[in-house]
């Protein structure tokens, strides 16, 4: 199931994350995808900040991985642009997919082979100074659940 949400703004941007982020549990993996300067980083900052998570959220570009502690659950941040696939297989990303945590993967296309079955893919197109076409796939029936509920409820 794909859902499609036009954000004309960056608290629309946020509307998106909030309601993504109350349906989060232990082991959802968000796959974001975008060009550059699409807003991966906003989202997954926008995310951070409805799961609850204190301080500032940046991009993981050279880290990796950054790990914060929400409300309720921790946050795996992870930036996989200059990993080719062996270096991601190295790295044991299977522990944070399937792990205790929400698990955000930005430019997560390029390890897709690596990312579990289910998830939910995110790719934001730029249609503005802060405008955003954001394209929900789900890859599970949890998660076209989810993409159902956005919908209905008017996202």
């Amino acid at each position: 199931m794909r859902f499609d949400y036009q954000a004309n703004s960056l608290e629309e941007t946020k509307l998106l994350a909030a309601a993504l982020a109350a349906r989060l549990e232990a082991g959802t993996v968000v796959a974001l995808d975008g060009d550059l300067g699409a807003g991966k980083t906003t989202f997954s900052q926008a995310i951070a900040a409805a799961m609850g998570v204190p301080g500032v959220v940046n991009s993981p570009t050279f880290t990796i991985i950054k790990e914060y502690e929400g409300r309720s659950l921790p946050l795996y941040h992870m930036d996989v642009y200059r990993l080719s696939l062996l270096e991601a297989d190295e790295l044991g990303l299977d522990d944070y997919f399937y792990g205790d945590g929400v698990t955000l993967v930005e430019w997560a296309s390029l390890i897709e082979p690596m990312l579990p079955e289910e998830r939910i893919a995110i790719y934001i197109e730029t249609d503005g100074p802060a405008e955003r076409t954001f394209r929900l796939t789900a890859y599970g029936r949890k998660y076209a659940d989810w993409c159902a509920g956005l919908k209905e409820n008017g996202l």
